[in-house]
């Protein structure tokens, strides 16, 4: 495999920024809200009036980011290209009373969030990272840095870990964060402290783990690229690149959307969520900002794509028996177009042949993923905005290894051209 180019390692440098200012999904909205204001969009308010014409405009809600470009000559009819992923990574959630502790130890009570590999989080650095809601209702974006640790049990203590480690999800997910009596230091105040709150004002929050290593371009022809929470960063900073290459163009028949949703590692189903009714509200707005009535707000959609964008599975060359024998993925060969016989992916015959199109208008070669018949298949945000919205939608999304690990792996090369079908995708 050839060297990767410099714009693929330029583009990968700025992906592991992307996920370093990015550890909840509270704070991957923010971040892709800042990006998109430096690029000249405009933040709206949901509970405000919103201009109509010409423009780019960008909404956060909580843990989830819409934005879109209005161009020149749109009309009441003009349909919108959707590209979608989600902000938020299986890992810990802080719970209720979160400062425990045992036998000297200071630890922080978690519950698991979402379906993480749990082996992964041990003997790693985290950080705890969200936000805090304060007693005026207003609220703070938190990050605690370098903070906590799953320490695992040494070998000469449990001869057997390597034949069956297995962790119980309460008694063995309990992080280490110092040392002392339990009663005797505040979690939530040591977080609070890196932002400069007084901890007597919290009166809720929501703090995730996240891994605090930096990503990193590494392997032969620095072919890989590991960080947390590529699934799905990966995808909501393709997007935003693409949007901010595609708003140049103000002369397109179409509205460019990016949509990032929170939740859907826990199926999607709040405010916030892809389930939720975040998305067509925004699109309904649009809509009405255009003059457009019901009948041609239908038009719209009918003649509307969305691409849902999520990482899937590349061949594991220890696991090859998990895999399609035939269908055979791998990393650094490009995106994947996702089938699933039973739905569990949108992608039909249709959309398959809009995504190769779109593909060669990148210059960039898709590889199918479909899974054995005997592993389950999971799913995505796709099939949740198809069904509630109504609009042509395809899965795709780039392969990696280490899926809901701590830390994942992924193609270099990848990363970059599934931006530039996303780009290929809004330009039309």
């Amino acid at each position: 495999m050839p060297a990767a180019p410099a714009a693929a390692l330029a583009h990968a440098d700025d992906l592991a920024g992307f996920i370093a200012a990015s550890p909840s999904s509270y704070h991957a909205a923010a971040e892709v809200a800042r990006r998109l204001e430096d690029a000249g969009f405009e933040r709206r308010d949901e509970a405000e009036a919103w201009p109509t014409g010409p423009g780019k405009h960008l909404v956060v809600r909580e843990g989830a980011v819409i934005a879109w470009v209005v161009p020149e000559g749109a009309t009441a009819t003009s349909p919108v290209r959707i590209f979608g992923a989600h902000t938020d990574s299986p890992g810990f959630k802080l719970k209720p009373q979160p400062s425990t502790g045992a036998h000297g130890w200071l630890q922080a009570g978690v519950e698991v969030y979402g379906g993480p590999l749990l082996n992964s989080w041990l003997d790693r650095e985290l950080r705890l990272a969200g936000r805090l809601v304060l007693d005026d209702g207003s609220v703070v974006l938190a990050d605690s840095g370098p903070l906590l640790r799953l320490p695992q049990l040494a070998i000469h203590l449990d001869r057997e870990a390597n034949d069956h480690l297995a962790l119980d999800k309460q008694r063995q997910t309990q992080p280490v964060w110092g040392l002392g009596a339990a009663d005797s230091a505040d979690l939530l105040a040591e977080v609070a402290s890196t932002v400069g709150v007084d901890a007597s004002r919290i009166r809720g929050w929501d703090l995730v783990t996240a891994d605090a290593a930096r990503g990193a371009v590494f392997g032969k022809d620095d072919a890989f690229f590991a960080a947390g929470r590529l699934d799905d960063l990966a995808s909501v900073h393709a997007g935003v690149v693409a949007l901010i290459a595609a708003a140049a163009d103000d002369t397109a028949d179409h509205i460019p959307v990016l949509a990032a949703f929170d939740h859907e590692e826990i199926g999607s189903a709040t405010r916030s969520g892809a389930a939720g009714p975040f998305l067509e509200e925004v699109l309904e707005r649009i809509g009405l900002g255009l003059g457009a009535s019901r009948e041609e707000r239908m038009r719209a959609l009918a003649a509307s794509w969305c691409v849902s964008s999520d990482v899937g599975h590349s061949v594991h060359p220890n696991y090859a028996e998990k895999h399609d024998p035939v269908v055979k993925p791998v990393l650094g060969s490009g995106p994947i177009l996702k089938v699933n016989a039973n739905q569990r992916y949108t992608t039909d015959g249709v959309g398959s042949a809009a995504w190769l199109g779109w593909c060669e208008a990148a210059g960039v070669t898709s590889q199918s993923f479909v899974s054995n018949n005997t592993v389950p298949c999971g799913s995505t945000i796709g099939p949740i905005m198809a069904t509630r919205i109504g609009i042509r939608t395809v899965d795709v999304g780039i392969p990696i290894l280490s899926m809901h690990s701590a830390r994942e792996l992924a193609g270099t090369s990848d990363l970059l051209d599934l931006a530039h079908v996303a780009e290929a995708f809004f330009r039309g």
